[in-house]
């Protein structure tokens, strides 16, 4: 009962964990995503000024919409180089008020008096030292001229802007190569005037985005991708989906082990009781009744132990919640190991452990009739 009692506990309170930490990811990602991004199936730019964008411009239910253009580009840094991507946005980028929780250091400003800034990535921040106070020191971003000229220089063959660091921040690994700049800037230094690589779209709360997505996507046809959050980022979501199942299989063997230990726990009882069931079927128990008690008493074992199990668990988990027990440490975004709890966890641990018990419990009753009928001549 106690094997199956911490197995139980670890289970459940491993799989509250990951939910926690799913959700810490998935706001932090969900922060500087867009609900929905719309992009050409073909070509790296398109027309942001057709019709029906300055009519989807006007949507009464849009939050924020922003116009975004994106290449990879090579920045220099004092004698340091990174090859990263330069992302210019449009105004309404700045309207999503999460932003500042994704920034390390400085913030999230792109225009100061007549002088742009751009915010930069912790991996650029990290590649080149860059010092955002140092205002003497400034980015130099070098892009492919689209007109190729032939020259002696190489350097002419390249458009160079200057930019000065505003602010770093943090997400994950895609994002953290980005070098994000007005739009301006970005329309400068990659000679493009008009096109842009995507419009991203984020709506007020309670719009169905499912809905919308269809609706957009109906309008737009088939040369346009309207993309939500799952779909900007499948790797992101199937990555945590596939840990948390490895862990619970991991721990599923861990009271595979547990419950099975039931069975010789419970062979070592009909051993001990040969005598008692021979005397139980002479007055009359069939073989179902006495199976029937083996099979119970093993469910019983199980079934204390997995529903004790989850309430300390659910306790342990309730402690973290308030008192922050189990710290991450180091330089993490949240102090302590988060904790999501879910319904969902308690039926998955209680169902898991009930097939388990099952199996064991049913191989232990068929043991207790084994070889009856001997144990009555002997009798």
């Amino acid at each position: 009962m106690l094997g199956v009692l911490v197995g139980s506990a670890a289970l459940f309170i491993v799989l509250s964990a990951f939910n926690g930490l799913e959700k810490v990811i998935l706001s932090m990602y969900n922060n500087f995503t867009p609900q929905l991004k719309i992009e050409a199936v073909e070509g790296k730019t398109f027309n942001p000024n057709l019709p029906y964008f300055k009519s989807l411009h006007k949507d009464a239910r849009l939050f924020s919409y922003t116009e975004a253009l994106q290449e990879k580009v090579l920045v220099r840094y004092g004698s340091r180089q990174f090859i990263g991507t330069v992302k210019g946005v449009s105004n309404g980028f700045l309207k999503n008020k999460q932003l500042d929780s994704i920034i390390q250091y400085g913030s999230f400003t792109f225009h100061s008096g007549n002088q742009s800034y751009a915010v930069i990535g912790s991996m650029v921040q990290n590649s080149l030292s860059v010092n955002i106070n140092d205002q003497l020191s400034s980015l130099q971003i070098y892009s492919p001229r689209r007109t190729v000229v032939n020259s002696l220089n190489p350097a002419d063959e390249f458009v160079v802007r200057g930019i000065q660091a505003s602010g770093v921040f943090a997400v994950q690994q895609d994002f953290d190569d980005l070098l994000i700049t007005p739009l301006e800037f970005a329309r400068d230094l990659l000679h493009e005037p008009n096109g842009v690589s995507s419009i991203e779209l984020n709506y007020n709360k309670r719009v169905n985005i499912n809905s919308v997505q269809r609706e957009v996507q109906q309008k737009l046809g088939k040369g346009f991708t309207v993309k939500n959050r799952y779909q900007q980022n499948t790797e992101l979501y199937k990555t945590l989906n596939y840990e948390r199942w490895f862990v619970f299989m991991i721990l599923t063997f861990v009271i595979i082990i547990a419950t099975f230990n039931i069975i010789g726990s419970l062979t070592m009882l009909v051993m001990d009781k040969r005598k008692d069931i021979a005397i139980l079927t002479s007055l009359g128990a069939g073989k179902a009744v006495i199976q029937g008690v083996f099979f119970f008493e093993g469910m019983m074992i199980s079934m204390v132990g997995c529903v004790t199990g989850m309430l300390l668990g659910l306790a342990f988990c309730l402690a973290q919640q308030h008192f922050k027990l189990v710290k991450m440490g180091g330089q993490m975004v949240v102090d302590a190991y988060p904790i999501a709890l879910k319904a969902s966890d308690f039926v998955l641990v209680f169902l898991t452990v009930a097939f388990i018990s099952v199996i064991a419990s049913g191989i232990s009753a068929r043991l207790s009739v084994k070889g009856l009928d001997d144990i009555k001549q002997e009798l």
